[in-house]
């Protein structure tokens, strides 16, 4: 009976030494080394959410040392004058008009996060929130934040607690000196610099730096399509973690040991929810044992709630978060996916396609297609660049899409479970940005002022109201004036004055050519921009297909709200496509510019663009001559753009996107949003500007120089002409390296004397003829000169696509004809002469025989120098990924 009892307790005791052996393991599966938690400003230890916050106000110096300047202004601990909700570590707090420094020293392993914890409310009387401005600086070479304001940072949802992580590394044998420095104020405002709480917890090695050892890693770099590493060098913010589809995972309790705090996605960030597309399970274990990644990527909560399309809807739309990011930093941006739907069970059952700041970061994410199975985590790393030279605050955005009906899946749905998004810091070891409202010190209005008098509010009274009466009468006279000038001007000026009413920033746009809409006809064609009309989205807003008066289709292009950039280019093209009428052009019709609204309304072209017919489509591919018809309509249009307007004008952007086709397959070149007017005067052979353009299809010396000319639109033509006649995008990363750019590949099967077998699109290859093969290949080499004074002119290009066209179709009178053999009156045709932009000629040579043999050569050879390596080794169109259209 005893030694009953005794096995019963050896078992009792086996399993629950079991239980707290491996519990750690399951609640949180991160022990860290080192996880310091301070309350500044308090002299006692308190424990709040089962944890230990040390005081600062006495003796640590086991844990970290405070130090502060000798001076007549010491640093003091005070509480908020607000205590409502103030638990710690925001019930009191370090407050100092000079600089103060938290030192630790006993840190022996890296990386660690760093939280520093903000409550933007009034400390005693002499302490306004307004007045805390300061910078925090790490060991004297990384800056964390700088003229920081934290009372323009918290939301109207919270309580003005704000909280600031950051990952950095810690050299061996370095301390970690935190520096909190005040801005320097004048007589009347003394700025002071504060803080409620630090935390210093240790964090695993490659949670979010990059382990070079582990080959199966990828980070895309989307604007660059390169891979992206954070090494060691390298600090980073966390701006924003969000368990999407459910509720906020708290930072004390239910995260995975390292208390990172996880927001929900809504209401703040999500853009519309939609019915039944928040979607959680809790019943089933995530299995962790041959995943990827460990189990302390990210809480369990997170992978068990996620937001999808809804399996039941028949709409299309874009399930869309947006986040507000600093201007001028690249971001690292973690999705974190779990497959948990029970309908989901094998690979290809849902595919969906990702976009990053308008960037497609996936064309075919597939969460089971990457972990192995169903409820496996798994996460995808990607790096974008937010640069706007106009505007401090952007918005970053992830939108998740429905593939194409060519893609084949079970379910056209999506899935995301959790998001994080980083700042990395720049090349000066930078993190800060501007406050999102910042107001420099001397703008400031200091809080110290005397209260009014009531004579002074009557004085204020008295002032505003004459002020308001003066205006009445300003109004009136505005009105009367108005009307009798009308009886006056004629029809055209009328127009340009209602113009002038409509749109209050300076231009001179001739409105005669270009119809005004207002939002409620806008709204009216596309049924209040309902998603189902959306019919392509870009880095410029969704595009609509609507009907105005009635029954004319259009196509509207919706600026997204908020982007400067979009309201230059907004402005850039209604200048010039009001001013511009050419066949092969897309014509404007009318634009929108109604309050924030800014909308432009354009021919519908029915058959879409270029390369839906080229590749990653069902449509079916174009015959040979339907590709030079095509190409030679886009050319004329160029053509007009640099010698038949006004001004010589430079497109900026020519890719076979922008060649767009109508019901007639008339092809026509849209989106001049980055046209620039070309270099002017006799002097002139340049524009010097920023580098602006798309990805693959950049001129090098562009690139290189950021000189912009007409031969710039002749390179990126000469880019379409490739993906004409080989059917692929400019770049394929899913290729080796030597095979990832098509105009590297080409030119080296160009030289090996492949271009049949390796390149041409095997639809045409038995259609083409070699002597129309080889005339285009010589055009196509040209246009992609590493020179610009080397390339064709765009005249040049639409005589060398006429004459292919010819070719073509003295190939196909031959065959219907039947009295001439294959090529025959071709080969009577003469090659055409090109000459450059500065005067000297080119000519072409061939030599005869099987144009796809290894002895086949064709050259272009200067009349006027030297014979020289055609082309360069390194190419600079090796950047890029398409984006939403």
């Amino acid at each position: 009976m005893e030694t009953s009892k005794n096995n019963k307790f050896h078992l009792k005791f086996i399993l629950l030494y079991i239980f707290l052996l491996f519990s750690p393991l399951v609640v949180n599966s991160y022990i860290p080394d080192y996880n310091i938690a301070i309350n500044c400003g308090n002299s006692e230890n308190t424990i709040a959410h089962n944890r230990t916050w040390v005081g600062d106000d006495n003796d640590n110096s086991n844990i970290f040392s405070f130090i502060e300047p000798k001076s007549t202004n010491p640093s003091l601990t005070l509480q908020p004058n607000s205590l409502v909700n103030a638990q710690t570590p925001f019930s009191s707090a370090r407050i100092s008009l000079s600089n103060f420094t938290y030192s630790f020293s006993s840190i022996t392993t890296s990386p660690v996060f760093i939280r520093l914890h903000f409550y933007a409310t009034s400390y005693n009387h002499s302490f306004d929130p307004s007045n805390a401005i300061f910078s925090v600086i790490v060991n004297n070479n990384l800056t964390l934040l700088e003229n920081f304001n934290p009372s323009l940072w918290h939301h109207e949802d919270d309580d003005e607690k704000i909280t600031k992580e950051y990952c950095i590394q810690i050299q061996p044998n370095e301390k970690l000196n935190i520096t909190f420095i005040p801005n320097k104020g004048n007589t009347s405002n003394l700025y002071y610099a504060f803080v409620n709480g630090i935390e210093v917890v240790s964090m695993p090695s490659f949670l979010y730096y990059t382990n070079l050892d582990d080959s199966n890693y990828r980070f895309k770099f989307l604007d660059f399509d390169q891979e992206y590493q954070i090494l060691k060098d390298i600090a980073l913010e966390t701006v924003y973690r969000v368990n999407v589809g459910g509720t906020q995972v708290a930072a004390n309790d239910d995260d995975t040991g390292m208390f990172r705090n996880w927001d929900s996605d809504l209401s703040r960030y999500l853009e519309k929810r939609y019915p039944q597309s928040e979607f959680s399970v809790f019943g089933n274990p995530l299995n962790y044992l041959h995943n990827t990644i460990p189990n302390y990527t990210a809480p369990e909560n997170v992978y068990r709630t996620a937001r999808s399309y809804g399996m039941d809807a028949t709409e299309d739309y874009n399930v869309t978060w947006n986040f507000e990011v600093d201007s001028g930093f690249t971001y690292m941006v973690r999705l974190h996916f779990c497959e948990i739907d029970y309908k989901i069970k094998n690979k290809e059952d849902r595919i969906f396609q990702i976009f990053i700041d308008d960037i497609m970061a996936e064309k075919a994410a597939d969460a089971i297609g990457w972990s192995g199975a169903p409820l496996i985590p798994v996460h995808k790393d990607y790096a974008v660049i937010m640069n706007s030279q106009q505007i401090e605050r952007v918005n970053l955005s992830v939108k998740l899409q429905r593939v194409p009906l060519t893609i084949n899946t079970k379910y056209r749905d999506v899935l995301l479970n959790g998001i994080e998004i980083f700042k990395v810091s720049d090349t000066s070891y930078n993190l800060a940005g501007l406050n999102p409202k910042y107001l420099t010190p001397k703008e400031q209005e200091s809080p110290n002022q005397p209260p009014k008098s009531k004579k002074s509010h009557i004085v204020m009274i008295v002032v505003v109201g004459v002020s308001c009466l003066l205006l009445a009468l300003a109004v009136v006279g505005t009105i009367v004036f108005v009307r009798r000038r009308r009886t006056f001007e004629t029809p055209l000026e009328m127009e340009e004055s209602s113009w002038k009413i409509r749109k209050e920033s300076s231009s001179t746009l001739p409105s005669h050519l270009c119809r005004y809409f207002t939002i409620a006809e806008i709204r009216a064609a596309t049924n209040n921009f309902e998603d189902i009309f959306i019919i392509g989205v870009g880095g410029f807003g969704n595009v609509y297909k609507g009907y105005i008066d009635g029954a004319i289709p259009v196509a509207i292009k919706r600026l997204k709200s908020g982007s400067q950039q979009g309201e230059n280019e907004f402005l850039n093209e209604i200048e010039l496509l009001s001013q511009l009428r050419h066949n092969h052009l897309v014509s404007l019709i009318g634009y929108c510019n109604d309050g924030v609204e800014m909308i432009l309304v354009y021919d519908f072209m029915q058959r879409g663009t270029l390369r839906e017919y080229l590749y990653g489509s069902d449509n079916e591919p174009l015959t040979w001559k339907q590709r030079l018809e095509i190409v030679l309509g886009a050319a004329r249009g160029l053509h007009y753009l640099h010698t038949g307007a006004k001004h010589n004008i430079i497109h900026r952007d020519v890719k076979s996107t922008n060649i767009l086709l109508d019901e007639k397959w008339v092809a026509k070149v849209s989106d001049f949003g980055l046209s620039k007017v070309g270099p002017t005067g006799m002097s002139m052979t340049h524009v010097s500007t920023v580098v602006k353009g798309s990805l693959g299809y950049l001129d090098p010396e562009y690139y290189l120089r950021q000189r912009l000319t007409l031969k710039s639109d002749v390179y990126s033509f000469g880019v379409v002409l490739l993906e004409v006649l080989c059917a692929r995008p400019p770049l394929m990363r899913s290729l080796d390296k030597k095979n990832v750019s098509l105009v590297v590949r080409f030119q080296r099967c160009y030289k090996e004397g492949v271009i049949i077998e390796e390149m041409v699109d095997p639809f045409i290859k038995d259609s083409i003829t070699d002597e129309c093969l080889k005339s285009y290949c010589q055009m196509v080499l040209s246009c992609l000169h590493d020179d610009g004074n080397q390339r064709m002119s765009m005249s040049d290009v639409v005589g060398a696509l006429e004459f292919a066209l010819q070719l073509e179709m003295s190939e196909e009178d031959s065959k219907f004809g039947g009295t001439q053999e294959k090529g025959k009156s071709a080969k009577m045709i003469q090659y055409p002469k090109f000459a450059s932009d500065d005067g000297s000629d080119m000519r072409f040579t061939s030599s005869s025989g099987d144009y796809g043999s290894h002895t086949s050569k064709v050259s272009i050879i200067s009349a006027t120098s030297e014979d020289q390596p055609l082309f360069s080794t390194d190419v600079f169109s090796e950047v890029g990924n398409q984006r939403a259209r």
